[in-house]
């Protein structure tokens, strides 16, 4: 790759993991199902009249927007909200490789080499690690949310894979416009109109802020800039550097929220960034009958959405 395109994946990089900071930040401002629905709304507005026409089928940006925006999403807001730290979510929901791998497998006959499956195992264990950490330091709620949300994560990787989108910027704008009404609906009969008003009627511009950034500079630039990069390489030259994501994200929450960062999650670290990165950039044992992919690795493409 270029230098001014490695520096972009690094800086995309960056962005998504400081997201999850800014997410933590936002859930002070605004009850978790409320801000996900609002940043969607933003995230469509008014990106979706200069994209274009959907470029696949509504039945599948109907089927990533309830599973990536509803699911994914109202899931490790949630989990967040409940207590799970910024930089420990941006960590353990990159187990979505493994789910993604499992998904694939069961559903795109795709076969897991024995690289793969090894990577599996060492992300699994790198989650029983950071389950470990977790139990010693808070209640396993927000946990068990995230990793809720990491597998709902991998059935919209596998969703987005049989869509196969020729143009992702497009297909994400459109995404974002399916979960807006739901979450929307959701947040009332959950958090109830009184508290969903009192937010908004409070807004300020760091709650502003907060809006903008998960909105346009995470989900509208970071998947566009992604985009771009994938149009330009291959997969395998760009996907790697989505395993900084939770490099940036604990190292943010640590500066910025002063999140501390004890030895077993180093360790946590370790394993499940190696795994991911077996899981995700070795090759399949086996291409997928009636399906093209591209070859591109699990969760290149569609496990971009931060």
């Amino acid at each position: 790759m270029r230098p001014v395109h490695t520096a972009l994946a690094v800086l995309v990089a960056a962005v998504w993991g400081f997201n999850f900071v800014v997410i933590q930040i936002g859930l002070g401002h605004f009850p978790p199902l409320l801000l996900s629905a609002l940043r969607f709304l933003v995230a469509a507005l008014p990106a979706v009249f200069f994209v274009g026409r959907p470029t696949v089928a509504w039945k599948w940006i109907l089927g990533v927007g309830v599973a990536l925006g509803i699911a994914k999403f109202g899931l490790l807001f949630t989990g967040m909200a409940a207590g799970m730290p910024a930089g420990l979510s941006s960590l353990v929901l990159q187990i979505q490789a493994v789910f993604t791998a499992v998904l694939a497998a069961a559903v795109l006959r795709e076969r897991p080499g024995r690289v793969r499956l090894l990577g599996m195992a060492v992300a699994l264990a790198g989650i029983a690690v950071a389950a470990a950490e977790r139990g010693l330091s808070g209640p396993a709620t927000g946990f068990t949310l995230v990793v809720a949300a990491a597998a709902c994560w991998g059935v919209s990787n596998v969703l987005t894979r049989k869509a196969a989108p020729p143009d992702a910027l497009n297909f994400m704008v459109w995404v974002c416009t399916v979960p807006v009404v739901p979450l929307l609906g959701l947040s009332l009969l959950l958090e109830g109109p009184e508290r969903d008003l009192a937010a908004l009627r409070s807004l300020d511009w760091s709650g502003v802020a907060v809006i903008g950034y998960v909105a346009w500079v995470s989900t509208v630039f970071g998947f566009g800039a992604w985009g771009y990069l994938l149009r330009r390489y291959p997969a395998s030259a760009v996907a790697p550097f989505s395993l900084l994501v939770p490099v940036f994200g604990m190292s943010s929450a640590a500066l910025v929220l002063g999140e501390p960062v004890p030895g077993l999650r180093w360790v946590a670290a370790v394993l499940l960034v190696g795994g991911v990165g077996l899981t995700s950039l070795a090759p399949a044992g086996g291409r997928p009958r009636g399906a093209a992919l591209g070859g591109a690795p699990a969760g290149a493409v569609a496990g971009t959405a931060r």
